[in-house]
């Protein structure tokens, strides 16, 4: 896969020129909806599977395609609400739900991609059996990911946590077992590309291992992520069932799109529902 890029500082001019540009989601003359749609995502990974494995077959279908990327989490819903884009990919299922709720908006995801996954890396193992008592290991801080991080150290047999807690929302108090006896370091998810190098272990999500140019391959162990931390296609809830969204859906789901996703995105996760 082509080396990907990424935008970790917000670009104040970039996003004033995505926000002062309406989409066009008019009608021609005929009455027809138009084809000339705007699709946004996050610099990175997502915007590559965007124009590789989905506007190609849009322009197929007759629409005339441009795609925003923004350099925060913020703007990529905003724009969607105001009408500025047409759908987005950039987010998991958790976020945006969260994102809705707490912004009043309307949005619907219509269909789970294959995402990249948060990894175990080490420059100290070289295997998870490896791992020596008291090794220390940098998880994301925040909440979401951090769980994530707990999640896999326990289907990787390193902890064990209460089956009582809420798996979404797994701390490190909810940890029961820790036969290595694990230290564990929360820091910014941001920053754990480089905690590689600073610590024996580092759970890295996978956006941000893209972003330093680390090999997904490379990691000792990769999430078997649950569906919800997937990412998404989204619309606005009131183009739910429009046309534009049902192609969306079946460009997904087509044997063209998962064979881009085969030979140009080598580690990513696919959902539930492409293994059925």
């Amino acid at each position: 896969m082509k080396k990907l890029t990424w935008i970790l500082a917000a670009s104040a001019l970039a996003l004033a020129a995505c926000g002062g540009e309406e989409a066009d989601t008019g009608t021609t003359e005929g009455g027809e909806a138009s084809k000339d749609i705007k699709l946004g995502a996050t610099a990175g990974p997502y915007s590559d599977m965007l124009n590789e494995a989905i506007v190609p077959a849009l322009e197929e279908k007759g629409y005339t395609v441009e795609t925003i990327e923004f350099s925060d989490y913020i703007q990529p819903n905003n724009a969607l609400n105001n009408g500025e884009i047409d759908a987005n990919l950039f987010q998991h299922t958790v976020y945006l739900e969260n994102f809705e709720t707490e912004n009043d908006m309307d949005l619907s995801a219509l269909i789970t991609v294959p995402t990249a996954p948060m990894g175990i890396y080490s420059n100290e193992f070289d295997s998870l059996d490896a791992v020596s008592d008291g090794a220390t290991i940098a998880i994301p801080n925040d909440p979401v990911n951090g769980a994530r991080a707990l999640l896999m150290l326990q289907d990787e047999g390193l902890v064990e946590l209460d089956p009582e807690a809420e798996v979404l929302q797994a701390s490190e108090r909810d940890v029961t077992e820790n036969p290595k006896n694990l230290v564990f370091q929360p820091i910014e998810a941001g920053q754990l590309p480089r905690a590689v190098e600073g610590t024996d272990l580092a759970a890295v999500p996978g956006n941000f291992a893209l972003a330093a140019d680390m090999d997904l391959l490379d990691a000792l162990a990769l999430e078997n992520m649950p569906d919800q931390y997937r990412n998404v296609v989204a619309v606005a809830a009131e183009n739910e069932d429009s046309e534009l969204a049902a192609d969306l859906v079946e460009i997904v789901e087509s044997e063209e799109f998962e064979t881009v996703i085969d030979e140009q995105f080598e580690g990513f996760g696919k959902p539930e529902w492409m293994a059925e």
